[in-house]
């Protein structure tokens, strides 16, 4: 193995760039690959935009590797790597009863209402788009039809739909499937539809386990605080644990990592407590966008203009606040750790797709959209130029949750979601490995078992370091690897957040390795790694970039007395767009897709916290 030493002076940086094979890695964890957000015909949106076949069962055979049908393409599909875990989320609200109406379930055709119902929705079956979201009674009663359709004990059958496909697939040792759903809480507002959606995972290790309860619905209430007390209580009467995932908080229109409560009522530390509890994790990035930061609101991060939407779910076009995304909500955090002693934001990060396909499509080059409807290439462009909601070439190929467990099974899995030991990516499988601690030294980012020398010596990300010894600053040991049928890697950077002693957020990036012979200019930038890319052919190659990059960074601008968080961000050489491969094969010109043709894709570590 070529190991070549390069000292970058960004601080105390100690780097050691690599090349070859893989850096062996410590066998107390393994990287699994998975997707934590994902949508089948069972859930009612998914259905309503042509999604009429993929059901869960389908779904995680896609993500074993295994060929399944395209009912919309008429032909087969495959995913190239097959995933390690699935969590398929449907939706809670009227999980499973377009299904259920075209089976003529009996307890769906028990009242008028639906029967009604299930006589026009199968009557409608062979339309692009309908299902029970288009569907309107005849007087008009939405109301009432819901109560007839969402009794309790149609709740419960369409939700053993969903537990029965994950425990049939469930293999331990070799893929997990978990038992879990959405909770979608759309909030009204004079500029549209704003999201506090969550995805919730269960820790429940059995189909028993799984129907002690029924998921908790949008219908059941919009309040995150009423979600947390569902949570509470199930476990409390079954033992069984969760996780809550905010997702898209770049379209929260503020909400997302709010100061005030869902009333309007300042965070207390008790809510805080509570919140912390269960949401551990937040989506980084998925389909609708990425939620880390954006330009407006970090305008000295060069690589903060990165798939961003700010579109709500319906409604208008808002300025991004900080509490719409990741690195605002992780910085408010700490500031209300000052104010009452409590940190309602100290999550790590995941990725998902939020695919309604019932496909995690997450690759540029086979990026199928995010609704069923967008399978066929020229639907890609009249939906563009119609100005829908989800148009595909709006959307990202985005992403996936990497995870550092023991094993691959429920349990193993769900305590590293617990631990906040996972990552979140773009889609490439870039393997990340962070640990935080004082003892680092510049030997260490050489060694071939960095685990272990990072296990031993500090903490993984996920982790907390606090009273730093004298003269002692955090030091960060860092290894990253390229997707091994991806794109070499460009740079790694150490994201730092911080409040200053007159209790003003501070946020700043650290570029800390990089390939090839380039040097920080007088700004402290570093020049752009180059681009391969042809775009007439969507070719690239690896000859720019470096296979992995390795460091000991200790941060130079460290205050004991403060506050901090650091993240790490991967990012990879440029790679082509899904719009460019589109744009190719429909051979129009990729500004037509009004999105670029090349993307640099990236994984974001989960934070390590420092508190004096």
């Amino acid at each position: 193995m070529a190991i070549k030493n390069n000292i970058h002076l960004t601080g105390l940086v100690f780097a050691a760039l690599v090349s070859g094979p893989a850096v062996q890695v410590s066998a107390q964890t393994q990287l699994l690959w998975g997707d934590l957000h994902l949508h089948t015909n069972l859930s009612t949106d998914a259905y309503a935009t042509a999604n009429k076949g993929i059901d869960p069962y389908a779904a995680y055979r896609f993500a074993k590797g295994i060929p399944i049908y395209h009912p919309n393409l008429d032909t087969k599909v495959q995913i190239d790597r097959p995933l390690d875990f699935l969590a398929i989320t449907d939706h809670a609200t009227n999980l499973s009863v377009d299904v259920m109406a075209l089976e003529s379930h009996p307890l769906l055709m028990a009242t008028e209402r639906g029967r009604a119902m299930v006589e026009s929705l199968q009557a409608a079956v062979d339309t692009p788009r309908g299902g029970f979201m288009r569907y309107s009674p005849e007087d008009g009663d939405r109301a009432a039809l819901q109560a007839d359709v969402f009794t309790p004990e149609i709740r419960a059958a369409g939700w053993r739909k969903q537990v029965d496909a994950a425990e049939h697939h469930n293999v331990p040792g070799e893929f997990t499937t978990f038992f879990a759903w959405e909770w979608t809480s759309l909030i009204p507002s004079a500029e549209g539809i704003k999201n506090l959606h969550r995805n919730v995972i269960s820790n429940a290790d059995s189909m028993e386990a799984a129907t002690q309860f029924i998921p908790f619905s949008n219908q059941d209430s919009l309040d995150p605080e009423d979600l947390f007390s569902f949570l509470r209580s199930t476990q409390e009467r079954t033992g069984t644990d969760f996780v809550a995932i905010p997702h898209n908080s770049n379209i929260s229109g503020g909400l997302m990592f709010s100061e005030n409560d869902n009333e309007g009522r300042p965070i207390d530390a008790a809510y805080a407590r509570e919140r912390m509890r269960w949401e551990l994790l937040m989506e980084i990035t998925q389909v609708k966008g990425t939620s880390e930061t954006h330009p407006l609101l970090s305008p000295n991060d060069e690589f903060a203009n990165f798939e961003n939407r700010t579109w709500l779910l319906t409604g208008q076009d808002l300025p991004p606040t900080p509490a719409d995304y990741a690195r605002g909500g992780l910085l408010k955090g700490m500031a209300l750790k000052d104010e009452i002693g409590e940190n309602p934001f100290k999550f790590g990060f995941v990725g998902a797709s939020d695919g309604h396909i019932g496909m995690s499509s997450v690759e540029e080059a086979n990026f199928l959209g995010k609704i069923a409807v967008d399978a066929k290439l020229s639907v890609r462009a009249t939906s563009q130029a119609d100005n829908l909601v989800f148009p595909a070439w709006d959307m990202s190929a985005s992403g996936l949750t990497g995870v550092w467990a023991e094993e691959n099974t429920r349990e193993s899995i769900f305590a590293a979601f617990k631990r906040k030991e996972v990552y979140g990516t773009t889609g490439p499988r870039i393997a990340l490995r962070v640990f935080g601690g004082f003892n680092f030294n510049n030997r260490d980012s050489r060694v071939n078992d960095i685990a272990a020398v990072g296990y031993r010596k500090g903490v993984p990300m996920g982790s907390d370091l606090t009273a730093a010894p004298r003269n002692r600053a955090p030091s960060l040991l860092i290894h990253a690897a390229k997707d091994e049928a991806g794109a070499n890697l460009d740079r790694v950077q150490v994201v730092k957040g911080w409040i200053d002693a007159e209790g003003n957020t501070q946020e700043r990036v650290y570029d800390v390795a990089w390939s090839g012979e380039r040097e920080l200019d007088s700004d402290g930038k570093l020049p752009a790694v180059g681009n391969t890319v042809n775009i007439e052919t969507t070719h690239y190659n690896n000859t720019i970039g470096s296979a992995q990059l390795s460091v000991v960074w200790e941060d130079p601008d460290f205050d004991p007395t403060l506050h901090a968080f650091y993240y790490v961000r991967a990012i990879e050489i440029p790679t082509p767009r899904h719009s460019l491969f589109d744009a190719l094969a429909l051979q129009v010109p990729v500004e037509d897709t009004g999105w670029p043709a090349i993307i640099q894709e990236r994984a974001y570590s989960s934070p390590i916290w420092y508190t004096p």
